[in-house]
């Protein structure tokens, strides 16, 4: 078989089979003796034994020759290369680790990443993409048994298919591997090729599973949404488990699928590690949804999310907002409703939400509070819950204690758990809701399933650092899982050997498993892990260190169980699982095993308003609830309590049951294993851990299922191949001839002596234990290494014997020759000899009779031939004759054939000719289009940008409108703490009035006091002169005095009272003035977030503008464009109004020229032919017009789309606008609002301090009062003294107080009038820029009102034309068929008289004409042909010699110029090399001497040497040795003398040499200094010269461009031109004929003058809409002229507010220094002084505030003037516009002007006959001619003309093309002249025919006539003689008489009714006539 080159695809699914079968790779492994060996770094690496010591062994490494010493356990054996990359690892001769690693990691690098291992399949992620999952691949794989193609995963999806489908047993595929091996990704592969082979019969389908197999797929993207989420080791990690299971029909189609998980890991919804992430759909739905539903969803950035630890973790390759789409369609497709998807994206905020409820602890008690409650409003807002209810529930729950129920207070910590469980509780239940969703989506059809296949993708065994209660439930998976494997892999096995009949004990190795999962499972007896979990739980004060005790206390001995060795924590216990030993940490395994939840909450969601969060609560009977919560121990988790049995059931034992139902279905089916290995944890393709892959290879089962095949006998070999291989270790056991297969092999093995316990021979195979075949392998190998030794050698021998032979023959063939050679030597010069040779060619004379005889015989068999030539030739001739005849038809066909092949060529050729130019116009259409395109590209990117840009505005607005949520939240909470403050001083106003109250009672008292003192005055008076009286009154008065002391206590108190609320309300006003400040901060903070927001709007408004700008380029192309277009569609309509009127003129004509045409029958067919090729023509011109139409469409459709796009666009952003204008003035409101309030507490106060200075007054005045009283009283002066004085002082105090009291509210009043005067400012500037707003709105409005009009009023015009359109072609179509009927008529009157007269004449007439015609024809379509070729070429070249001579003539200059400058130096580089050459040559010349003087004196040595030799040996030799000495001697000398002559030429001649080598030396120092300076100057003038080539390659290349357009102008013109003149030829042909029509054609013109009145007026009307449009773009510009000013006096106010601004600033810093003066006060003031210092800092922020607000004001008016400016561009584009409008109008006009000339001219013609209008042509033609050569003039003259003739060019090009399309018109015309002959011939034929049956009818009815008159005239004759017997009858006859009289009559009457029968007949005949 020739060896293909393997595929792309081929590549990574098949093993090189030369590498395998490799003899060298087999013979190292044979001679070094590979074993493996551990090792750190590779797991194991190659090593070869060299020494044995015992237990341990010498070895070296095979890759570096390290030697080490192992033990000899440790070494494991190595497979013979005959099994490397082997498939199916099973079949490794050598089954361990080592070998296992090997062949995986060697087909790893290969890149064959599936390996079977027995049942296994083992996956290696190749962390790249593999170009082996196309549908190439699936039809590979489709119907294939395993073993006929590579290991795949769609190999055992397909075998799984097969068997369902052949034994209908269910079946299943188990994936399992660690996260990131890649099992969702084959578990979608398995479901990708299932639908695709399930679909594949789509004849016998309904339409509904295709809709099926589509869900199907598109259930794993959703579910991957809401369940996936990247982790360290993969970026879509499945956490959680779970079994597809599709349902087949009994044909094979899908019918449904059904989808269960299991171990949702739901606290990654909480929390995540670093580079983590949460379930990805929380980031899709942050990242993708639009602006409405994150209003509903009440979504934020993705930092304010608490749960989101790491924030927005992006994922490398994928975009959120994409994937949020395909998970929304998916959804679509899935069939959820918008209102489902919404509700579920409610539910996955409102976990977010859950996230940033805060709690924190009281001061003094651990009970939490939830100080603000914004997160929890927004989720009970999106559960539709009431917000006071759950926060009750959840900060102070109601709890079942006994028969009461009590509600309880939570601490933070119990708060925080009950927040996230209920979180993770949620999105449990969400995800449950989808799954059943998704599987009521999948169970649509009605069809019932045959048979199902079910795809379990579940995570491998796990052992990390801190195994939990996670881990034990996924190892307890996988332990059950690999229990099933060992059981059904043995089932095989045993089958296997049961089917071939080997000896077996049953062994069941899933038993080995069974003590393991009895522990974990175990319900009693001792109950096992779950069951003594499950028990804890409902134990109240049970605790996770009470379960482990318990654990230890049940399950201490068991063989599977044991306890740490270090105890780090008391919760720690071991298991030994298949997989090793796997440490777990009880820590929260009761809480996880109950997972408890806050059942007020639970029962608050299940009564929602929402119905979607009702059915995800529906069971909320089942929740463990609070009940318990005082029964359970402080150690255990507070809310993990239990409730009645019943109630609600654990997680193990749902899990437990879930994973029973699971392992009963998976019994109930055949189980295919699909193992995934993750090769490293850095995600790097073509990197393979050792130590990784061997973990997980432990973990998966993989070498657990090679340990059980080493129990049984793994290796199995065919008996043929056995035979094959193995045969030659036993050569001569086996008989000759045939035998039976299991025969040869049990002799095979007998003669092999090995153990009956190593192998068993079945019915079709001989199996073997491990290790067998690889003994077999090393002993094939020494035997086969003899046997290549033994063929060596024998090889060796028999080439070495071959050699000898050979040579013996070469010397005995020489030794032959030497004789022959001695042999001639001597005959040589012998006489004899020389005779013999001369003679010997002369002694054939004696065989002549021999000769003689054979000569006879050939001449017979020659004269036979030739009779038999003779009889050929006779018929060869007969046949030559014939074919001569045949050759002579043929060449009359031939000549037949050639005149059409030539008419045909000329055809061609005319068709190639238009061919070419309309392929030109062709070129120029498609660069058009390309331009076009590429423009559409540009719009498209602008565009894409666009909608970059408008999604980030629309995130910034987002995050604008979070933080104004957030400041409403504020406003809410601020308001509710102003309110507060009212009561408060509402109260305190209350109090003020009891104290005014208690005031006036005081008063009241001291007025009666003075009356009573001044009554004691009186009475001390009367006292004096009376003694008697001073002791009563003394003693009244001190009773008095202790009264009054009494009275001025309690004053005292009330004073005292007094002072201390006026502290408290000044300490209430200072925390109020605190508050008010943090607001104000609160404010800047918004304001300067809001600035930030401004300064990014501004930048995006500036992006909006270049895309505006950017559009409005794009219009103005568009316009070009259309102008472009409207152009083109004018000169078409021109074209076309030409084409119609010369088709009218031709259609009258033609009508006339039919009488002539109907003479001759071959003009008839030269029309024919002309018309096809014009109808063809006519065919390409409607194709191109409908593709350049259906591009203009496309163009146009493009354009409106991205108009639209671009509307849309700026409809959006002003959108946005309009909603930021609104959140800003809402914002001015609240701030307004806030500064009102902060007014009328500032007014409060200064009342209250009103009043307290009025009451400070009155008291003054009484103690004033008090004071006089006391003088007066001079006695009780001591006392009243001490407590004046203090009054007096504290008097003082106040007084100070009050003045600087009045200062202060002077300054105060000062600035709240500064306050106000900006305030007002800025109300004002509000207006204005309200104002300015609502103009630029109306201006706007004002644009798009215009931008309608000017759209309506195109349609209108379009609507127009296309009216006039439809006009033209019904007048044209009822012109036409008013033409054919007149035509009609008048040609079938004319063609019944003509047809009689001219039938025979034309018939005789035909032929003669015909073929003198074609003659005539062909011989002027040549000579045109050759003359158009000659006046082509001529005019070509004339302007090529003219052009390139003017060239060359500049070009000769400039190198004639250049050739002086280069021939100097060429010469002086000419002088330098020949003078190197000379040089050069002498040293050639020099070198070669020395060459040949050395070769001689080497040659002499060599003679001298061989000289030397002879003497020794002469010298040796004793024979006449004294001879030879004097003549030795003599050569001696004579040599000696010759040497040293040759010694002294040697010398001479280096002496030489060194001389010359120096010259040269010296000549190459000059050389190369002279190159240096020589390529220096070379590269200078290269420089020079490559610069004026380069300026002169750029002139002659602009000249030759210049050239090309000119000569295709020539050309096109020189070829309208020739056309013209064919064309002139033909009309003058036809004039004659024409001249008839004429008068027709005049009526025809009159009717056009009335068309073309109609179409002026509607022009007119058109020119009036237009002018109505500039009247309404003056009146934009007036209003934008009006707006410009406005613009102006707002600039003007904003200096006028500046102003004010700067006068308020210097006013502010007059009274900073004057409060600086004051301050300079006494220390008693200082307190007081503090707080106002603090009340003007606070007005100075306040100030500061105003003027960042003026500064905002000032941006927002720059961002005015920005938008007058837009405005002002826009105003700018509409007179662009309006002029461009204008500038078509003209265009229009010109062309009205140029169609009424046109017209003019046309009526000229018409009227002056046809003759005046050819030479009209002429004249253009002339007239053309000239100009072209003016032009030609002109360009030569002066290149700045060039382009106004190209203008000029272009116009006549454009004429030309109209005559051109006149011409063609004309062709069309007598195309259809000729349509009409042919139907009037067809007319006259049939009415030939029923005149010739009229005639044949005639002829008959005068036959019958001149019958029926033969026949009366011999009635007449025979009546006659009658008669005249009659007469002449005798008398004696009269008897007779009668009756021959009655004959008679009979005889006459039968006569006469047979005359009336033919006079009858005969008027008949005349009456039919």
């Amino acid at each position: 078989m020739s060896k293909k080159a393997p595929t792309e695809d081929e590549k990574f699914l098949f093993v090189d089979k030369d590498f395998l079968n490799s003899p060298m790779a087999q013979a190292d492994w044979a001679a070094k003796k590979l074993v493996w060996v551990p090792s750190e770094r590779h797991g194991f690496e190659a090593a070869s034994i060299k020494e044995e010591h015992g237990d341990e062994v010498l070895v070296e490494l095979a890759d570096n020759a390290k030697k080490l010493t192992v033990n000899k356990d440790d070494i494991q054996k190595m497979n013979p290369p005959k099994f490397s990359k082997v498939e199916d690892m099973a079949e490794l001769t050598c089954l361990n680790e080592a070998s296992v690693l090997h062949n995986i990691r060697e087909r790893y690098f290969s890149g064959l990443i599936y390996t079977y291992s027995g049942l296994f399949c083992v996956v290696v992620n190749p962390y790249k993409m593999l170009p082996i999952y196309s549908e190439k691949i699936i039809d590979m794989y489709k119907g294939k048994k395993r073993h006929e193609v590579p290991p795949h995963i769609y190999s055992i999806a397909d075998n799984a298919y097969r068997n369902m489908m052949q034994d209908r047993e269910d079946q299943s595929i188990l994936c399992t591997g660690e996260s990131g091996a890649g099992k969702t990704e084959n578990t979608k592969k398995v479901i990708q090729y299932l639908a695709m082979v399930a679909s594949s019969h789509k004849g016998k389908k309904d339409s509904s599973t295709g809709e099926l197999e589509k869900q199907l797929l598109q259930a794993n993207p959703i579910l991957e949404a809401f369940g996936n989420a990247k982790t360290i080791k993969n970026d879509n990690s499945s956490r959680f488990g779970k079994f597809i299971r599709i349902n087949f029909d009994v044909t094979g189609y899908i019918v449904g699928a059904n989808i269960e998980t299991y171990l949702l890991e739901k606290s990654r919804c909480i929390r995540q590690a670093k580079t983590e992430r949460a379930f990805h759909i929380f980031y899709y739905m942050i990242a993708g949804a639009k602006d409405k539903t994150r209003e509903e969803l009440l979504l934020e950035p993705f930092s304010n999310y608490r749960f989101l630890s790491a924030g927005h973790v992006q994922i490398p390759g994928q975009q959120d907002d994409e994937m949020y789409e395909e998970t929304m369609e998916a959804m679509n497709i899935m069939g959820f409703t918008e209102e489902e998807r919404l509700d579920i994206l409610k539910v996955c905020s409102t976990v977010m939400q859950l996230g940033n409820i805060e709690f924190k602890k009281e001061r003094n008690q651990e009970q939490a509070t939830m100080p603000d409650n914004t997160a929890a409003q927004k989720v009970c807002h999106l559960q539709g819950i009431n917000v006071t209810d759950f926060t009750r529930a959840i900060l102070t729950p109601r709890i079942k204690v006994g028969r009461e129920v009590v509600q309880k207070a939570q601490t933070k910590e119990q708060a925080d758990f009950a927040v996230e469980a209920l979180a993770k509780a949620v999105f449990e239940r969400l995800f449950r809701w989808i799954l059943s969703r998704v599987n009521k989506a999948l169970d649509k059809t009605k069809r019932q399933g045959a048979s199902f296949l079910g795809i379990l993708d579940i995570a491998g065994f796990e052992i990390f650092e801190d195994n939990s209660f996670e881990q034990l439930c996924i190892n307890y998976t996988n332990e059950k899982l690999q229990q099933l494997f060992n059981h059904t892999m043995f089932i095989l096995e045993q089958e296997e050997y049961q089917r071939e009949g080997i000896e077996w004990n049953f062994i069941d190795f899933g038993l080995d498993l069974q003590p393991c999962i009895e522990l974990i499972e175990r319900p009693n007896n001792p109950p096992g892990i779950l069951a003594l979990l499950d028990e804890e739980c409902w134990f109240p004060k049970a605790t996770d260190i009470s379960f482990v005790e318990k654990l230890m206390n049940t399950q201490g001995n068991h063989v599977k169980f044991a306890k740490p060795k270090q105890l780090k924590d008391k919760t720690e216990f071991s298991i030994f699982h298949y997989a090793g030993r796997v440490d777990y940490n009880a820590t929260a395994w009761l809480t996880k095993n109950m997972d408890p939840l806050n059942d007020n909450v639970t029962a608050l969601l299940s009564n929602s308003s929402s119905q979607f969060v009702q059915d995800l609560w529906k069971d909320t009977d089942r929740v463990v609830g609070l009940d318990t919560i005082a029964k359970m121990s402080d150690s255990s988790m507070p809310s993990a309590s239990k409730t009645k049995k019943g109630m609600f059931r654990t997680v193990g034992q749902l899990y437990k049951e879930s994973l029973a139902k699971l392992m009963t279905t998976l019994h109930n089916t055949q189980p295919n294993f699909v193992r995934c290995i993750i090769p490293n944890h850095e995600k790097r393709a073509g990197k393979l851990d050792a130590h990784l892959v061997l973990e997980q290879l432990r973990c998966n089962g993989v070498l657990e299922g090679i340990r059980i095949c080493r129990q049984g006998f793994p290796n199995r070999i065919v008996f043929q191949e056995f035979r094959q291989r193995y045969e030659i270790l036993a050569a001569n056991a086996i008989p000759k001839g045939f035998m039976d297969g299991k025969q040869a092999c049990c002799l095979m093995i007998k003669h092999l002596d090995l153990d009956p316990n190593l192998y068993r021979i079945g019915q079709s195979k001989i199996f073997f234990r491990t290790g067998v075949l690889a003994q077999l392998e090393e002993e094939r190998d020494l035997k086969i290494t003899v046997v290549i030794i033994a063929f060596q050698a024998q090889a060796r021998g028999f080439l070495a014997r071959k050699a000898f032979a050979k040579r013996q023959q070469q010397l005995t063939a020489m030794k032959v020759i030497q004789r022959n050679c001695a042999a001639y030597l001597k005959l040589r010069n012998w006489q004899w000899w020389r005779l013999f040779t001369k003679v010997k060619p002369l002694l054939q004379v004696t065989r002549q009779e021999e000769e003689m005889s054979l000569k006879e015989e050939e001449l017979q068999k020659a004269k036979e031939v030739a009779v038999k030539f003779e009889s050929e030739l006779k018929e060869i001739s007969l046949k030559h004759t014939s074919v001569l005849e045949e050759r002579n038809a043929l060449q009359e066909q031939l000549q037949a054939e050639t005149e059409l092949y030539a008419e045909a060529e000329e055809m061609r050729v005319r068709l190639a000719a238009k061919k070419q130019e309309l392929e030109e116009i062709l070129h120029e259409m498609e660069a058009r289009l390309d331009e076009e395109e590429e423009r559409a590209q540009a719009l498209l990117v602008d565009k894409k940008k666009m909608q970059q840009q408008m999604q980030e505005l629309e995130e910034h607005l987002e995050e604008e409108e979070d933080a104004r949520q957030k400041l409403q939240l504020e406003k809410v909470t601020c308001e509710g703490k102003i309110k507060k403050l009212e009561d408060d001083i509402l109260v305190m106003e209350d109090q003020n009035n009891k104290l005014l109250k208690e005031r006036k009672l005081m008063e009241e008292r001291i007025a009666d006091f003075s009356t009573n003192l001044a009554e004691e005055e009186e009475k001390s008076k009367n006292l004096t002169k009376l003694k008697n009286k001073h002791e009563s009154m003394i003693s009244e008065l001190e009773v008095r005095l202790k009264k009054e002391e009494k009275g001025r206590q309690e004053l005292d108190k009330a004073k005292r009272k007094l002072e201390a609320e006026t502290n408290d309300l000044q300490e209430q006003i200072a925390d109020l003035q605190a508050q008010i400040a943090d607001l104000k901060a609160q404010l800047a903070k918004k304001e300067e977030e809001l600035q930030n927001a401004l300064a990014r709007l501004e930048d995006e408004t500036a992006q909006k503008n270049n895309a505006l700008k950017k559009i409005r380029e794009l219009e103005g192309h568009i316009s070009d464009l259309q102008e472009d277009l409207d152009s083109e569609r004018a000169a078409r309509n021109k074209a076309e109004k030409i084409k119609r009127d010369l088709g009218e003129e031709l259609e009258a004509l033609k009508s006339e020229l039919e009488d002539t045409l109907d003479t001759t029958a071959t003009q008839q067919e030269l029309r024919a032919k002309r018309e096809q090729e014009v109808t063809l023509l006519k065919r390409a011109i409607e194709e191109e017009n409908r593709t350049h139409e259906s591009q203009i469409q496309e163009m146009r459709q493009k354009h409106t789309q991205a108009v639209e796009e671009l509307t849309e666009q700026l409809e959006q952003s002003k959108r946005v606008k309009s909603n930021l204008e609104k959140a800003k003035q809402a914002l001015e409101k609240e701030t307004s609002e806030l500064t009102m309030e902060v007014r009328s507490l500032s007014q409060a106060k200064q009342d209250g301090e009103h009043k307290r200075k009025k009451l400070e007054g009155q008291v003054a005045d009484l103690q004033s009062r008090f004071t006089d009283s006391e003088k007066q009283k001079a006695e009780l002066g001591e006392r009243c003294s001490k407590i004046t004085v203090e009054l007096e002082s504290v008097t003082n105090l106040l007084n100070e107080a009050e003045g600087k009291n009045i200062k202060l509210s002077k300054d105060v009043s000062s600035l709240s009038s500064q306050l106000q005067d900006s305030q007002e400012l800025l109300a004002e500037e509000t207006r204005q820029k309200l104002q300015f707003s609502t103009k630029l709105r109306q201006a706007e409005d004002d644009k798009n009102s215009l931008q309608e009009q000017l759209e309506e009023e195109m349609e209108a015009k379009r609507n127009v034309e296309r009216h006039v359109s439809t006009l033209n072609i019904q007048l044209s179509d009822s012109k036409k068929k008013l033409e054919e009927m007149m035509g009609n008529i008048e040609l079938l009157e004319e063609g019944k008289k003509r047809l009689q007269r001219d039938l025979e004449a034309a018939n005789t007439q035909f032929e003669e004409k015909a073929s003198a015609f074609d003659k005539l024809e062909k011989t002027k379509n040549r000579l045109q042909q050759e003359l158009e070729d000659t006046l082509m070429d001529l005019d070509n070249q004339r302007q090529n010699v003219s052009n390139l001579e003017k060239k060359q003539k500049k070009f000769d200059q400039m190198l004639a110029e250049e050739k002086s400058i280069s021939s100097k130096y060429a010469d002086e580089r000419d002088r330098a090399e020949a003078e190197a050459r000379e040089k050069e040559t002498k040293a050639l010349s020099l070198a070669r001497a020395l060459d040949e003087a050395q070769e001689s004196r080497e040659e002499l040595e060599r003679a001298n040497k061989a000289l030397r030799m002879e003497m020794e040996d002469l010298i040796s030799s004793k024979d006449d040795v004294g001879k030879n000495v004097h003549e030795l001697e003599k050569s001696k000398r004579g040599l000696e003398a010759q040497v040293e002559e040759m010694k002294t030429q040697l010398e001479e001649l280096e002496d030489e040499l060194q001389a010359a080598e120096d010259a040269k030396l010296r000549l190459e120092v000059n050389m190369q200094a002279l190159k240096a300076q020589f390529e220096r100057d070379l590269q200078g003038r290269d420089e020079m010269g490559e610069e004026k080539k380069r300026q002169l390659v750029k002139q002659v290349r602009e000249l030759e461009t210049e050239l090309e357009d000119e000569r295709k102008q020539r050309a096109l013109a020189t070829a309208a031109k020739k056309k013209l003149e064919t064309d002139i030829k033909d009309l003058e042909g036809q004039i004659e004929t024409t001249s008839k029509g004429r008068d027709e054609a005049i009526k025809q013109l009159r009717k056009l003058q009335a068309q073309m009145k109609d179409f002026q007026r509607e022009l007119e009307d058109a020119r009036a809409a237009r002018e109505e449009v500039l009247t309404t773009a003056k009146e934009s510009e007036k209003k934008a002229k009006s707006l410009e000013a406005e613009l102006m006096q707002l600039q003007e106010d904003l200096a006028a507010a500046e102003r004010a601004r700067k006068q308020a600033e210097a006013e502010r810093d007059e009274l900073s220094d004057e409060l600086a003066s004051n301050s300079s006060g006494k220390s008693a003031l200082a307190d007081e002084k503090r707080r106002l210092e603090a009340k003007i800092s606070q007005l100075e922020e306040e100030l500061e505030e105003e003027q960042s607000n003026m500064e905002i004001l000032n941006d927002r008016l720059r961002k005015s003037t920005q938008q007058a400016d837009q405005l002002n561009n826009e105003l700018q584009t509409e007179r662009s516009t309006s002029q461009k409008n204008e500038s078509a109008r003209q265009q229009m006009e010109r062309q009205n002007k140029e169609l009424k000339a046109k017209l003019q001219e046309m009526e000229n013609q018409v009227k002056s006959k046809f003759k005046s209008s050819i030479t009209a042509l002429e004249a253009k033609v002339a007239q053309l001619e000239e100009q072209l050569e003016q032009e030609n003039r002109e360009k030569q003259a002066s290149a700045k003309s060039i382009r106004q003739k190209d203008k000029k060019l272009k116009d006549l090009i454009m004429q030309v093309e109209d005559e051109r399309k006149q011409a063609e018109q004309y062709k069309d015309q007598a195309e259809k002249s000729n349509t009409r002959m042919k139907q009037l011939k067809r007319q006259l034929e049939e009415s030939e025919e029923e005149s010739q049956r009229a005639t044949a009818a005639r002829r008959k009815l005068q036959r019958e006539l001149d019958e029926a008159t033969e026949a009366n005239d011999a009635m007449s004759r025979e009546v006659n003689s009658l008669k005249s017997k009659l007469r002449r009858g005798n008398e004696p006859s009269f008897g007779s008489t009668p009756r021959r009289m009655g004959g008679g009559r009979r005889v006459v009457e039968d006569a006469s009714e047979e005359e009336a029968d033919s006079q009858g007949d005969f008027n008949g005949t005349k009456s039919a006539e």
